[in-house]
């Protein structure tokens, strides 16, 4: 495989374009408007002269990328592409839409990804004229740093391509997991309680924001729950918790908060609005300088036991193996652990009672145990 095309000249479908180029590829980057090819061949160019000054690359290397990436007006240059990889708006008709062009420019043989996070991958796939050559590559943001890829099959995929695109990924240096095509795949399905158990336990006023990021930080997580969100932006969080809780036919483990649409509402969207469930700019340490409190370990133990669950019903579902989820949320959001590693150190049964406990006092399905965790825990 020599050539591999981008649909998409964003931060996500350039990322995946630097990462295929400093793997050897020739690269074709292709988006509709043209200040945005101007603006990423840009911020390429500046991004590369930030790595060369810093020594994490070497002015050669930094040529070759640039030479093996070229920007494309149209279509027609797919035509020699053996991989085109998708990386658009979020939108399930315009990625049907982008995909239906491009199966008039590439040939039979051509392998085409979609970088969807949430979208259903069998649903695009069906849009094409030959689906079963269709797969789901998602990359995670910053593509260039980050190791994880899911790889997805659509329902439709034959199995050669699966395997051809998993091991593509590993010889990109990346860290490839496999993930059934359910909503949120691996990552966006089984980390949704870090945020969704964490507005709950601030809106029942057990703990405030500082405390409950305090909290899990102390657990060694890089960043808490609300920081985190602040970061990614309110509005893309929250569509994805609404996607994914429309997806799952509104069961109450992924639903979302009107704190957190209020939030969207009013345009506190996080760091990129100054202001989201804190106020911006303000120092690391003003962030991180708070002390655990009585309640510390009370939502340490909410949060975690919520996020075994989900790891393990994502086995008994079959949406992915146990080593692929421990891969996926150490090396996809950074988690300290695995949590199946997590989950065995005080042991199953331990984590089966803290969610009976939740369940009986909120009476809520939102707490029912995984059939999986309750079988470990026997």
């Amino acid at each position: 495989m020599e050539k591999i095309g981008v649909v998409g000249a964003g931060a996500m479908g350039m990322g995946i374009a630097q990462v295929a180029a400093r793997a050897g590829h020739q690269v074709v980057v292709y988006d509709q408007m043209p200040e945005a090819r101007t603006k990423a061949a840009n911020a390429l160019e500046i991004s590369l002269n930030q790595l060369v000054s810093k020594e994490k690359m070497t002015t050669d290397a930094k040529n070759s990328v640039i030479n093996n990436i070229v920007f494309a007006t149209n279509y027609q240059p797919f035509a020699a592409c053996n991989l085109v990889i998708e990386a658009v708006v979020e939108s399930i008709e315009v990625k049907k839409q982008v995909f239906q062009n491009l199966e008039n420019f590439v040939s039979d043989a051509c392998i085409l990804a979609t970088n969807t996070s949430s979208l259903s991958v069998t649903s695009i796939a069906a849009a094409c004229a030959k689906p079963e050559r269709f797969v789901g590559l998602h990359f995670f943001n910053p593509a260039t740093l980050m190791p994880l890829v899911e790889v997805i099959p659509a329902l439709q995929s034959l199995q050669n391509h699966v395997q051809f695109s998993y091991d593509l990924m590993l010889k990109w240096g990346k860290c490839p997991v496999l993930a059934k095509d359910t909503p949120g795949f691996i990552v966006n399905r089984i980390a949704r309680p870090y945020y969704g158990e964490s507005i709950k336990i601030l809106e029942e006023n057990i703990a405030s924001a500082k405390n409950i990021d305090a909290a899990m930080r102390n657990l060694g997580f890089k960043m808490g729950p609300f920081e985190l969100m602040d970061f990614i932006g309110h509005d893309v969080n929250y569509a994805v918790t609404q996607s994914v809780f429309a997806a799952f036919f509104f069961d109450r483990r992924y639903l979302p908060s009107h704190t957190q649409q209020r939030l969207v509402e009013a345009g506190y969207l996080g760091r990129k609005s100054n202001r989201g469930f804190y106020e911006y700019p303000q120092s690391k340490a003003e962030l991180t300088n708070f002390h655990a409190t009585p309640q510390t370990k009370y939502i340490q133990e909410r949060i975690l036991a919520m996020l075994i669950n989900e790891a393990c019903e994502a086995v008994y579902l079959q949406i992915a193996n146990e080593p692929d989820i421990e891969l996926a949320m150490t090396k996809g959001v950074n988690y300290p652990k695995g949590l199946f590693a997590w989950a065995a150190e005080k042991g199953y049964k331990y984590w089966l009672t803290v969610l009976q406990d939740l369940q009986k006092k909120y009476a809520d399905t939102r707490y029912r145990p995984s059939i999986l965790l309750q079988n470990l825990a026997e």
